[in-house]
């Protein structure tokens, strides 16, 4: 039961991670300012604004990018954002990200109700704005429809556009977001050394690395690198944080395959137990077996049975209740049903060797009784 349902937790948090992330689009690509660390004996900073990308450097490779694929800009607000309506606010932590027309299709956002912004609302600096659902949740109470009520964020008045489809807890902050219009954003959130980001998805995703590479080459040109130099910023396919995410989920596995495995290994003590006892009140049947005929090998593989069939009947109970408990995870989680057919294999497996490695010893223990001393045991 262990084994089974913690390892059917995580492949269930997997599958939903998988199907999460491939909803931001698989086939995409990012260019970010690149990151620069230090080293300084035994401190390690890292200055995650080292080399901006300006507004101007995004906006010309938006427009000079040739290559088949939608390209959006965005920029980072801030993650600690106070929503208002009327008389009710959210927590601190609303994430307020500046975005332009294409950032909903690039970025694998859906949206629920509304409509996205346009290029009225770019071009005039509008201020719209798209909400997350667990942004619509706490602010509107009693199912009150969201659209076209002015919030407040920071000191200005933004009118609701769009509310988006909500993505679930394992897509952390992703419902507590608020876009706003890019050109609104540097206006009256303008900091002098804010960076952009620029989202890449190629019409055809098969295409991913022939795309990368020309975005690299043509951002090269923008930022007037020479051959020499090295590039200033980061390029990060979208598959490259499943893979950190999947690399991080086979740590808990091994982990939990341990803590299953101690498991076993009492579960194994236990029923050595159990069969020891049985042997011991059941030395008189013994006796009488061996009286009538019966041979030290039947007696021997009578007792190995009956452990394998406890472990078996054990196994299987416990197989039910893992998949059951795991599920139960993954709805809480919000991933969906599965059947993990490689565990319950294996917990088959591993509930036979448990019956035979704890059955061995209690079962040459009763093939060597003396049935003399069996029959007068009572």
């Amino acid at each position: 039961m262990a084994l089974v349902g913690i390892l059917t937790a995580i492949d269930s948090i997997k599958s939903s991670l998988n199907k999460q992330f491939s909803l931001m689009g698989s086939n995409s690509f990012a260019i970010e300012s690149k990151s620069n660390e230090i080293h300084r004996g035994d401190r390690h900073e890292r200055n995650v604004n080292f080399a901006y990308i300006s507004y101007e450097q995004s906006q010309e490779f938006k427009k000079r990018f040739a290559f088949p694929a939608i390209v959006a800009v965005s920029t980072n607000v801030t993650g600690m954002a106070t929503v208002k309506y009327k008389s009710i606010k959210t927590n601190p932590n609303i994430n307020v990200w500046g975005v332009d027309e294409n950032d909903i299709y690039t970025s694998g956002k859906i949206i629920n109700a509304g409509r996205n912004f346009n290029s009225d609302d770019l071009r005039l600096n509008k201020h719209t704005v798209i909400i997350g659902s667990e942004v619509a949740k706490s602010l509107f109470k009693n199912k009150e429809n969201p659209l076209d009520k002015v919030i407040s964020i920071g000191e200005g008045k933004y009118k609701i556009i769009g509310v988006l489809k909500e993505k679930g807890a394992s897509m952390g902050g992703w419902d507590r977001i608020c876009l706003l219009p890019l050109t609104n954003v540097r206006q009256y959130f303008s900091l002098p050394d804010r960076t952009y980001r620029i989202n890449v998805m190629p019409i055809n995703s098969q295409l991913l690395d022939i795309s990368i590479s020309e975005a690299e080459g043509l951002f090269r040109t923008i930022r007037r690198l020479k051959i020499q130099d090295q590039d200033d910023f980061d390029i990060q396919k979208s598959d490259a944080l499943v893979e950190m995410v999947i690399k991080n989920t086979r740590i808990v596995s091994m982990a939990a395959t341990i803590i299953g495995i101690i498991t076993l290994f009492g579960a194994a003590i236990g029923l050595m137990n159990i069969m020891l006892v049985s042997v011991t009140e059941r030395t008189a049947e013994i006796g009488i077996r061996k009286a009538l005929g019966a041979k030290t090998k039947t007696i021997k593989q009578q007792f190995l049975f009956e452990s394998i069939l406890i472990g078996q009947l054990g196994g299987v109970v416990g197989i039910i209740l893992g998949i059951l408990i795991g599920n139960i995870i993954s709805m809480v989680v919000g991933g969906g049903f599965i059947m993990p057919w490689d565990w319950i294999l294996t917990g088959v497996i591993l509930c036979f060797v448990v019956g035979v490695v704890a059955g061995y010893v209690p079962a040459t223990k009763a093939a060597s009784v003396d049935p003399i001393i069996s029959l007068r045991y009572e």
